[in-house]
């Protein structure tokens, strides 16, 4: 087995940032595409390549949720002056 089929267990990968993730799950797509390792090495890379690419996922989905959170609050920022100057128009008679 290579190098990188050895380095990282499944909590080993959960520990990983995104591009270390990506990084390794490169290597991964490598070594397959060269075909020099044999069928079993293969299948276990692609199981460990199938674990990185969930973990990327899940790091993916809370910088997205993250993105949002911080947009609405920007957005609701933006609104409330917004309310307020609707309120004031309301309030004159003519």
């Amino acid at each position: 087995m290579t190098k990188s089929s050895n380095s990282k267990n499944p909590d080993d990968i959960s520990k990983l940032s995104f591009e270390e993730a990506i990084k390794e799950l490169t290597g991964i797509v490598g070594e397959i595409e060269q075909g020099e390792i044999a069928l079993q090495d293969s299948l276990a890379q692609y199981e460990k390549g199938m674990v990185l690419i969930k973990h990327c996922r899940a790091i993916l989905q809370k910088a997205e949720e993250r993105i949002e959170k911080i947009s609405k609050g920007e957005g609701e920022k933006q609104k409330k002056p917004e309310a307020k100057t609707q309120q004031k128009t309301k309030d004159i008679p003519f």
